[in-house]
């Protein structure tokens, strides 16, 4: 039989902590997470207010959003690849650069849907 951890609230609560060291860890060793997060307080603001709907307030704050969650993802890919080792690998250049690309265009797809809803 296996061993089963928290249950319920603790559970709950349990994730929660995790969640809130993962994000502290991501804002203390990322530059890139530090000016994304700058990027939210300025823009998440600036969407509630510019977006006319309900929608279009939902759609310009979840694009910035979308930003830190593939960040975070990118920065877990890096961490790992960094734990396995840190002497130059094909596979493991790749991967990151892969996390990069990803944060790339979650950046590019936030300014496309800013412009077509600000501007159209």
């Amino acid at each position: 039989m296996a061993v089963q951890g928290p249950q319920g609230i603790t559970r709950l609560i349990k994730a929660t902590q995790y969640s809130w060291q993962g994000f502290k860890a991501a804002y203390a060793n990322e530059a890139a997470f530090r000016q994304e997060i700058l990027l939210a307080i300025f823009t998440i603001p600036l969407g509630l207010y510019l977006g006319d709907t309900g929608l279009e307030k939902a759609i310009l704050v979840s694009v910035i959003l979308l930003i830190l969650i593939v960040e975070l993802l990118n920065t877990g890919i890096e961490a790992i690849t960094d734990r396995v080792g840190t002497d130059h690998h094909e596979l493991s250049g790749r991967a990151k650069d892969i996390g990069s690309s990803a944060v790339l265009l979650s950046l590019v797809n936030a300014a496309i849907v800013w412009v077509l809803i600000l501007i159209y």
